[in-house]
């Protein structure tokens, strides 16, 4: 038996159906209240708007469950790799042996950027923000991959995988003035990377297995997270039909934020400021206790999870073992372990559920292998791009409309112009 809503407007009773999710999720579908009432509905940010009926991530903020197409996110981080996560999240179903073999090499196919790509990256200051080139370079490849070269959507994708990690590490180098390096395609992804960030050329790089695993943990963590700010954009620009390459540019500008993707860098920045005040955790603890105070502890709650987040809880161990592994000498990070301690267990957070999320213990891990600060949101987009581009095929698949929100207008009602000079 269908199950309907019902909304009074003076004399008028409409009936609008409820969608169930497969989860019991419960939504009001209005996509017909303007056509029969004139009305439309307004929601601040979209807290309270299903945009999409998606089948890629679960999210249950107040259990701190996160899925991918079914798999915990626990099970994922503990026994598959990040490519086997990216083909999950973007084909539907984890690989069988047969099909990563040959993703895998796709993927080892694509890595180099074309020369004439490399000539943008001379174009831009030293100072540049690593995001801000990494989503030049990911619009421009729409350039490159054009007409005959373009290919198909498979091949875009596959494209994209194998050389963001390659165009985000030139980015990094250019910043420290560095030589770039090129991809090592005998190594697996995550090795790849690393060796292309750290490796100098007077030396041969040596993967560090526990910081390789580490960060395979993190991407995997990253990979989705439901309709998020840089996920509905990225659904948006495509819903123009735009090449997934602008689709994906335009997500990675929405990560760039502050409020979105920087989350971890400023933690660090929070931790750099207590350590030149002096290093008195007591005394910043107690300032976030005051309201008046105008401190806020970075990377403590979530504005999703209510619980613990799951994936903090899966990181933070692996942050303790990658300061285990390279003997990390540093006060920045003694501080956060001094916060750690405090959150979990004074009472005041406690009783918040304020608890260390993701992004405390990922900025932890990147500070301690030297990746600087204002790389830590590119680091989020490598992980965060399978999840993107998944969430751009379902949307073409399901050949879903054009974005087009409303709006409640409350400007100035009709007036005469006036000529400048009886202004």
């Amino acid at each position: 038996m269908s199950e309907f809503a019902e909304l009074s407007l003076g004399d008028k009773r409409i009936q609008l159906p409820v969608i169930t999710g497969t989860e019991n999720e419960k939504a009001i579908d209005i996509a017909k209240l303007r056509d029969e009432t004139g009305y439309i509905t307004i929601d601040s940010g979209y807290k309270n708007t299903g945009a999409t009926k998606s089948g890629i991530t679960f999210l249950d903020g107040e259990l701190g469950i996160l899925r991918y197409r079914g798999y915990s996110i626990e099970e994922l981080a503990d026994k598959a790799s990040f490519l086997e996560v990216a083909y999950l999240l973007i084909y539907g179903e984890l690989p069988t042996a047969e099909q990563y073999a040959a993703f895998e090499k796709e993927i080892r196919t694509h890595t180099i950027v074309n020369e004439d790509m490399r000539k943008i990256f001379d174009g831009f200051p030293v100072n540049a923000h690593p995001m801000g080139v990494l989503s030049a370079m990911v619009c421009a490849m729409s350039a490159f991959y054009t007409g005959e070269k373009a290919g198909s959507d498979e091949l875009n994708i596959i494209r994209l995988l194998a050389k963001m990690p390659t165009v985000a590490t030139w980015s990094y180098k250019k910043s420290q003035g560095h030589p770039v390096n090129y991809p090592k395609n005998s190594l697996d992804y995550c090795s790849n990377f690393l060796q292309m960030m750290f490796a100098l050329p007077v030396e041969e790089y040596k993967v560090n297995p526990v910081v390789s695993s580490a960060l395979n943990k993190l991407l995997i963590l990253h990979a989705d997270h439901e309709q998020n700010c840089s996920t509905s954009t990225v659904r948006l620009v495509g819903s123009s039909h735009a090449s997934l390459y602008a689709s994906i540019s335009a997500g990675i500008n929405a990560l760039s934020g502050p409020l979105h993707g920087g989350a971890n860098q400023e933690v660090i920045e929070m931790l750099e400021a207590i350590k030149a005040d002096g290093g008195d955790t007591d005394k910043f603890i107690a300032m976030a206790k005051d309201k008046n105070s105008g401190f806020r502890l970075m990377g403590f709650g979530h504005r999703v999870y209510k619980n613990f987040d799951p994936r903090a809880k899966i990181i933070k161990k692996a942050a303790y073992e990658v300061l285990a592994s390279l003997g990390v000498q540093d006060p920045v990070l003694d501080i956060a372990k001094k916060l750690e301690e405090a959150a979990l267990s004074d009472p005041y957070f406690v009783q918040r559920r304020l608890y260390p999320n993701v992004d405390f213990y990922s900025g932890i891990i990147y500070r301690a292998l030297g990746i600087p600060t204002n790389m830590f949101t590119v680091m989020f987009a490598i992980g965060r791009l399978p999840g993107w581009i998944a969430q751009w095929k379902e949307m073409r698949v399901n050949k879903e409309p054009i974005g087009r929100p409303r709006q409640v207008y409350v400007g100035a009602t009709p007036r005469d112009y006036v000529p400048m000079e009886q202004r």
